[in-house]
């Protein structure tokens, strides 16, 4: 019998569904929340969830108004998609047939939303149970979209467009895979370009949508139909529709990437063409910003930037009339109060990620790229993308955001001229140079900040041809920093950070106080401005100039760490952010200076007055972890004070985070935010300090550091585990007797990691750091455990083997698998001689590439070892040997590492001498050069 839902259950959950939406009464809403918590054990609640939201009107028995209703059902839809994402394979088979029976229904609603909420969940089902859980979906949903009977609603068939767009951006890689001897994109895809004929607008732009899910990607299928897809763009270029011509100019930006062999032959059509579309910023600017963005992936693309230069004339004009404010920004920017005394709302505080921990470099010491401008519009635009991953923005939303707050169509402009001047140089500028001269002094605001943002973007690219008008400029741009309009003074530090380099390069002292002394003070100046915007422009473009000027600003570190704790002093929340990132640059720049007594008074006090002020569940605790992390470095034993309670709440944060983890389950994880940087503030205190300072930190850890840091490397997020392997490394080089008991369980997990075919596709660059990490660790405890590393030498050699040899695998992470392979052969040469012959040109090779450094010395010592112990197996790689050992560079440097593998190497010489009866005939199929290098740095 046909499942029939309990009237009074119904009635009771849609009341809650009801009151968990509503804003005005907390006490219903907080109960509502309960009681849904608790309907989720009941093995029918899908099946309630599903009945109510494909009813479009309410079921017998329920008195609802029409909006209340409404509410009901988008309730119902998102719980019932909540619920399928956090256990689909529990929910039963039963209530699955009344879901795929529902939402077919849900598609063909009159309501807009309800067909959105449809496509939510059929995609959701799509995501966690793969095609073959419903393989009548896709067919289903084509034969409503092509409308074959002519009996399917408009309603239908743009809810079918949505679901199948949804559908595609979130399974793009299960469609293109082989699946019963097809791949179901070669399939779908032609249906959906015949879609693009529909006569609904909407059906034809969800269309477009779903197929520039695909465009930037080379599979069968696109190769199949790009013909017959690029006829179809060029007929819809023309379409009546907005959303259709800004997917069109999508397509176009994407296949840019993917195929420019088919955009070259149209470029001069499609200059006109996304000139037009771009001149429609007045009535849409949506579709104006996707035009530019054309733009830019041409400029950027390493081939057909060049074939832009007969057009640069006209497109660079349209780019100038696009970056001034548009009425509507102005109406919401001009005249904007002073508001440095107001808090900020949550809602304007952006969301906070930890940065990767650095993976160990053989290279490289892996420094954070602080403070960079290689993203500037990025920053420039603070884009925010709030849509859940895999759905499509509707096109029906407005957006009455702050300009400064998104990516517009003037920023999108800017980038491009950029982009622009950085490919054709010189003549960029002196295209934009009357609109300069005409601008910058302009009497009207929105002008003058064009005109400046114009000339910050073609900073980097016509730096020579700038740099006479600069004596000029700068002081003017200075100038503009006290702009009675705070958009100007904005821009104006943006601009100024921009060109910092030129005055931070400046050699002579007189010019250095007439240009760079006065760039520095009046951004930092800016930093307390009387507008927050303006201040955080300022503390950005202050970043941007502690990276150009790097130990230069070691004279003025005083005045600028006094700046830094007024700014600390009057910060609301937002900008204490990117002041986090102002501290951190300056210690990755002056270092040492920093633990000057004058400037450790000055800073730390402020530093910790926040930490304390900080609670454990804030995502400020991110870049103030990750500034402390910096600070220690620079600090070394000077952070001693500081260490020991900061140490103790990293670990107290690390035991909470792991706990709730265990408490939570799989489908709801706390945020592993706090351990990435927890760990990595760790590793900083571990190196900053005295070993024996360290050593007394880990050994009182409560709980047991080794215990954590154990849980830690086997986190199911790479982020974590690429820190915890980070901060296993520096343990070896710095408090080795603590860690040492703990290397049998360390082992067991390290060598798991090094198992290449536990990194999944989706994972692969983030899995890599992980291994790289781990490599450098494994290297790291080899060079002090010695001997002891027996009984794991076996299975290391065969991962590092394995990692080296993988043509697949970023060069970086093989190097680090090559140093750590040679540094096995400390102490292990004997197990590792009968091996030698099958890896010692892997092992070169890979030597032949790192730099100069104490891990390569290390690493040839131990390759060294192995080959004293068997000789003979060297035979095919000897001459690559002795070529390396001629051009290791270093020798000279006073070392003790460096120093031992002289000898080392004097000794190998030596053997060889024996071995080989005619050794000067041997040595003369050497390059002359490393001949006479060998024979001056040796005794021969």
């Amino acid at each position: 019998m046909a499942w029939q839902p309990s009237p009074d259950s119904l009635s009771t959950l849609a009341t809650c569904l009801k009151d968990s939406l509503s804003g005005f009464n907390t006490a219903a809403q907080k109960q509502a929340e309960i009681m849904l918590t608790q309907a989720k054990s009941s093995p029918d609640i899908n099946n309630y969830l599903i009945y109510l939201f494909s009813s479009p009107e309410p079921p017998a028995g329920l008195q609802w108004s029409a909006e209340d209703y409404f509410l009901i059902r988008s309730a119902a839809a998102i719980m019932l998609k909540n619920n399928i994402r956090a256990g689909s394979k529990e929910i039963p088979e039963s209530s699955l047939a009344l879901i795929k029976m529902g939402i077919p229904l849900g598609l063909q609603d009159k309501r807009g939303p309800i067909r959105n909420y449809a496509g939510n969940i059929a995609t959701e089902m799509i995501r966690r149970g793969g095609i073959m859980s419903w393989p009548e979906l896709l067919p289903e949903l084509l034969k409503m979209i092509g409308n074959e009977t002519g009996q399917i609603s408009e309603e239908a068939q743009e809810g079918a467009m949505a679901a199948m767009a949804k559908i595609c951006e979130d399974n793009t890689k299960l469609l293109e895979r082989e699946l019963n001897g097809e791949r179901p994109l070669n399939f779908i895809l032609p249906k959906l370009i015949q879609a693009t004929k529909s006569p609904l607008p909407k059906v034809r732009a969800y269309a477009l949508t779903a197929i520039n899910v695909f465009t930037p990607r080379k599979s069968q299928a696109m190769l199949n139909s790009i013909d017959d897809l690029l006829q179809h763009l060029f007929a819809l270029a023309t379409d009546t529709s907005n959303d259709v011509r800004r997917q069109v100019c999508r397509a176009f930006a994407q296949l840019v990437e993917s195929r420019p062999d088919k955009i070259q032959p149209h470029l001069p059509g499609l200059v006109d063409y996304i000139i037009t579309q771009q001149r429609s910023g007045d009535e849409d600017e949506d579709l104006a910003t996707d035009a530019a963005e054309f733009w830019l992936t041409v400029g950027e693309h390493e081939h057909l930037w060049d074939s832009l230069s007969p057009y640069i004339g006209k497109i660079i004009p349209v780019l100038l009339e696009c970056m001034v404010y548009s009425s509507e920004d102005i109406a919401l920017l001009g005249g904007q109060s002073d508001d440095e005394d107001e808090e900020d709302l949550e809602k304007d505080i952006k969301p906070q990620f930890a940065k990767k921990s650095s993976a160990r470099n053989a290279n490289t010491e892996g420094s954070a790229d602080a403070g960079q401008n290689g993203n500037a519009y990025q920053n420039l635009a603070k884009m925010d993308d709030d849509l859940e991953e895999g759905e499509i923005d509707d096109f029906e939303d407005g957006d009455d955001a702050n300009p400064d707050e998104r990516w517009t169509l003037r920023k999108c402009s800017a980038a491009a001229l950029d982009v622009f001047a950085r490919d054709f140089k010189d003549p960029v500028f002196e295209s934009i140079l009357p609109y300069l001269t005409k601008n910058l002094k302009h009497d009207d605001w929105p002008y003058r900040e064009a005109a400046v943002l114009a000339l910050g973007a073609v900073a980097e690219g016509c730096l020579n041809v700038v740099t006479p008008h600069l004596p000029e400029l700068v002081p003017y741009l200075i100038s503009l920093l006290n702009d009675p309009e705070p958009v100007v003074r904005q821009i104006t530090c943006w601009t100024l950070g921009r060109y910092s380099s030129w005055a931070a390069d400046l050699t002579d002292p007189a010019q250095k106080q007439l240009y760079f002394e006065p760039m520095m003070e009046g951004i930092l100046h800016k930093m307390l401005d009387s507008n927050k915007k303006v201040q955080e422009a300022g503390a950005s473009a202050f970043a941007n100039l502690e990276e150009k000027a790097g130990k230069r600003l070691e004279p003025y570190s005083l005045p600028i760490i006094q700046q830094f704790v007024r700014c600390f002093k009057k910060y609301k929340d937002r900008n204490m952010y990117i002041l986090y990132d102002c501290v951190q640059t300056l210690a990755e720049h002056i270092g040492p200076v920093l633990a000057r007594p004058d400037l450790v008074n000055e800073l730390m006090p402020a530093l910790i007055e926040r930490w304390t002020k900080v609670n454990d569940q804030s995502r400020e605790l991110f870049p103030l972890l990750e500034c402390l992390s910096y600070v220690a470095m620079a600090l070394n034993d000077a952070f001693t004070p500081y260490a020991q309670p900061i140490f103790v709440r990293c670990v107290t944060i690390i035991h909470g985070n792991l706990e709730a983890s265990m408490n939570l389950g799989a489908n709801d994880t706390p945020d592993k935010d706090f351990l990435v940087t927890s760990l990595d503030l760790l590793s900083a205190i571990i190196q900053a300090l005295d070993p024996a300072k360290s050593a007394k930190l880990v050994q009182e850890s409560q709980p047991a550091f080794f215990e954590l840091l154990l849980i830690c490397m086997e986190d199911p997020t790479d982020e974590v585990r690429q820190s915890a392997y980070a901060l296993l490394g520096d343990c070896a080089k710095y408090v080795f007797e603590q860690l040492q008991p703990s290397l049998p369980s360390i082992f067991a997990i390290l060598l798991r990691q090094l198992d290449l075919d536990g990194i999944l596709d989706e994972d692969i660059d983030s899995g890599f750091g992980v291994v790289n990490n781990a490599c450098w660790s494994a290297g790291e405890i080899a060079i002090r455990h010695k001997s002891n590393m027996a009984p794991y030498v076996p299975e290391l050699f065969r991962r590092f083997i394995d990692i080296i040899r993988n043509p697949g695998i970023p060069k970086g992470v093989t190097e680090n698998a090559a140093i750590a392979l040679g540094r096995l052969g400390l102490g292990n040469g004997e197990l590792l001689a009968t091996d030698l012959a099958e890896f010692a040109d892997d092992f070169l090779e890979s030597m032949d590439e790192v730099d100069p450094s104490d891990e390569k010395a290390t690493a040839f010592r131990g390759f060294t070892a192995v080959v004293q112990r068997n000789p003979m197996a060297m035979e095919k790689s000897l001459l690559h040997f002795f070529t390396a050992i001629a051009r290791y560079r270093d020798l000279k440097l006073r070392s003790e590492t460096k120093s031992g593998l002289h000898e080392d190497f004097q000794k190998i010489i030596g053997i060889y001498r024996q071995i080989i009866p005619q050794f000067d005939q041997f040595l003369g199929q050497l390059q002359p050069q490393d001949q006479q290098t060998l024979r001056t740095t040796y005794a021969f």
